[in-house]
């Protein structure tokens, strides 16, 4: 995504959360790749687009960036006015955020390390002991790999990997914990942990609030008037709706238990918003037929919102 996620979304810094909000909800109806096909860029204009909602729709993430915290990926940027002392080993060596014990102050870390940098270890030598740091990433997995469940692998600074498992349910912006996985101890002290704050992508079909999943079903004019039986899709595939007879655009359906599902919870639902869709080539005989049921028919369907706006 670009270094700056406020550019992104056509934003400055001074944006409102609701600003941010439309701008992401306006961009990915005019970025989405299956609603522009021939738009070859559409399909990464989309992917930063979600990246850059993400990072900027929570305050706290949203405030990290721009105190230059973390960049654009949601990674720490290196704290140098601590490790200046270390610039020849690179930036990498301390891009994760570091975190010890309430016993034990940071400066005496860096001391001791000074003092015993020579030896092999660092602390050859030495009584000193304390907790590893812990180290800080950021993961952006699938959305359903988020709903179901997933292993995955990310690189490390050093070039090793580290198996991941995202727990079924996992949400945008959770945090997962793997004990003794962050750096060493120093000392005799214990290794830190890792802290993985995942990025759940958009879905072009399925949006989540909460464990219940939201769609947009279109329907054609017979479906909404006569009613029927049709198939939509869930993210544990498709299955059987009827449509109730003389359905609006706008209306929710509730597909009850095919959302998602977390440990020691009930499953979420579906929500199925209708959408009548006309076709695009004109149909003759239907377009005669509603000439004429025009002419006897005295419903608005606009009545009740203009008494509403003279209010």
């Amino acid at each position: 995504m670009p270094d700056d996620p406020y550019k992104a979304l056509g934003l400055t810094k001074s944006a409102t959360a609701d600003e941010i909000k439309k701008a992401y909800r306006k961009l990915v109806r005019t970025s989405h790749p299956d609603l522009h096909p021939d738009d070859e860029g559409a399909a990464a204009r989309f992917k930063a687009i979600g990246a850059a909602y993400d990072l900027l729709k929570d305050p706290e993430t949203r405030a990290r960036f721009d105190a230059g915290e973390i960049d654009s990926t949601g990674a720490e940027r290196p704290q140098r006015q601590y490790y200046r002392d270390f610039a020849d080993a690179g930036d990498t060596m301390y891009q994760q955020r570091r975190s010890h014990g309430p016993e034990v102050d940071p400066a005496d870390i860096f001391a001791e390390i000074l003092r015993n940098r020579g030896g092999a270890s660092g602390f050859e030598g030495t009584s000193f002991n304390a907790p590893g740091p812990d180290a800080h990433y950021s993961l952006e997995v699938r959305f359903m790999d988020g709903v179901q469940g997933a292993e995955t692998k990310i690189t490390l600074p050093d070039g090793q990997g580290l198996s991941v498992k995202i727990p079924k349910g996992t949400e945008d912006g959770q945090t997962l914990r793997l004990r003794g996985k962050g750096q060493p101890g120093f000392g005799k002290g214990k290794p830190g942990d890792a802290l993985i704050t995942v990025r759940v992508a958009p879905h072009p079909v399925f949006r989540r609030e909460g464990d219940d999943v939201l769609i947009t079903l279109p329907i054609t004019i017979d479906e909404a008037v006569l009613g029927g039986k049709v198939s939509t899709p869930t993210i544990d595939g498709p299955v059987g709706l009827t449509i109730p007879k003389n359905a609006s655009s706008g209306r929710v359906l509730r597909l009850r238990g095919r959302g998602v599902a977390r440990p020691g919870k009930p499953k979420g639902d579906q929500l199925v918003e209708l959408k009548i869709v006309v076709a695009p080539k004109e149909d003759k005989a239907l377009s005669d037929f509603l000439t004429e049921w025009r002419k006897t028919q005295s419903f608005d369907p606009r009545a009740d919102l203009m008494k509403g706006a003279g209010q």
